[in-house]
């Protein structure tokens, strides 16, 4: 089985880097978008394995909004973004202040939820973007699908695809910054194995699959 876990200090600063230089390029992106400033900064980077993710997101019973990528190209596998239902509400309003307001019983709108795929396809197409430029690979995101579940089903889509060969993601946590709200939403990375061993040798990382 392959895995992060033996990733150094030093590989890891290297991925928060080119994290942070995604971020830059979405947050460039989505101030034009919207015509206002918007800060995007990734402050933490963790190698977390798939039965914990939920943790970070209030719990497997938390309800998230989750947006999954398939990821084509040299590089193959998963992007999620995942923030809390109540976070992710804050976020479009924060950055799309324009919009109706999220409805009694807690449902989004039509506009919002697009809005929301928008916002995620923009990050997740800068970082990606900027990991395809440090490796030297082309990799491309597919349309996002969005969900509004549990935390623990949403998170059940990579655990079973990915979970016989690979018992961890690499969590990279985006905090936005807009009307002076900070919010916190979460990507998982899960490249399929080649893909992996790729992105590992990139970083220095020698190991061959198991």
């Amino acid at each position: 089985m392959v895995d992060w876990s033996n990733l150094q200090n030093v590989e890891i600063d290297t991925l928060k880097e080119i994290g942070n230089i995604g971020a830059g390029n979405a947050a460039t992106a989505l101030s034009k978008m919207l015509g206002r400033m918007v800060r995007l900064k990734v402050p933490v980077v963790n190698m977390v394995e798939f039965k914990d993710i939920a943790d970070f997101l209030g719990g497997p019973e938390q309800i998230v909004i989750g947006l999954l990528f398939q990821i084509t190209g040299d590089i193959k596998g998963m992007m999620m973004f995942l923030a809390r239902n109540e976070t992710g509400a804050v976020l479009i309003h924060s950055l799309m202040g324009d919009l109706a307001p999220v409805s009694d019983n807690g449902e989004f709108t039509d506009m919002e939820l697009s809005a929301m795929k928008e916002i995620g396809n923009i990050v997740a197409s800068s970082y990606l973007g900027s990991l395809s430029g440090f490796i030297q690979k082309n990799i491309y995101p597919s349309i996002p699908f969005l969900s509004i579940d549990m935390a623990n089903a949403i998170l059940s889509v990579p655990a079973i695809e990915f979970g016989k060969t690979a018992d961890q993601a690499l969590l990279i946590e985006s905090v936005f910054e807009a009307n002076s709200e900070s919010l916190s939403g979460y990507f998982l990375l899960i490249p399929d194995i080649p893909s992996l061993q790729v992105i590992l040798s990139a970083l220095g990382v020698r190991r061959n699959a198991q």
